[in-house]
């Protein structure tokens, strides 16, 4: 099962890095702009809460499905099922220049001529994104923990 990490460091506590991670209107902030989050049902992140990610794609939309595994503070896990089936782990380690954030995307695509579309069009694509996904979530933090010391 392929695995894709990526990791920054973001001068916030990890409390703030936290909350970019789970609050669904942060989110939407450093999401890819392709890339939007639902809910089903009402927003939350604790065990067992659902969304869906949906690529806005015209005509095509691929939803995928997800549902909070484990949740603690600093730690999200996301598990989806759908044209992938994995886990998105979201890890904040506090450090003392602020906090270190890992992002572990585990996955597995169960069609063959999806998974090989993936290989050769995506994967380049999708580790280049993930990374400028963390580089707008720090920005975010960042923000956020500025507003907090003025």
């Amino acid at each position: 099962m392929p695995i894709f990490e990526q990791s920054i460091q973001i001068k916030s506590s990890a409390t703030v890095v936290d909350k970019c991670i789970t609050d669904l209107e942060l989110m939407q902030r450093w999401l890819n702009p392709m890339l939007k989050c639902e809910p089903l049902g009402i927003w939350e992140t604790s065990v067992g809460s659902q969304s869906k990610f949906i690529i806005q794609i015209p005509l095509l939309q691929p939803t995928l499905k997800n549902i909070v595994l484990v949740r603690e503070p600093g730690l999200i896990i996301w598990g989806f099922d759908g044209f992938f089936k994995g886990r998105d782990r979201w890890e904040c380690q506090p450090n003392e220049r602020g906090t270190k954030l890992v992002n572990q995307f585990e996955f597995n695509i169960p069609n063959q001529l999806i998974a090989w579309g993936f290989d050769r069009f995506a994967a380049t694509w999708t580790k280049a994104d993930m990374k400028a996904q963390l580089r707008r979530l720090k920005q975010v933090a960042e923000e956020l923990h500025q507003s907090f010391d003025d």
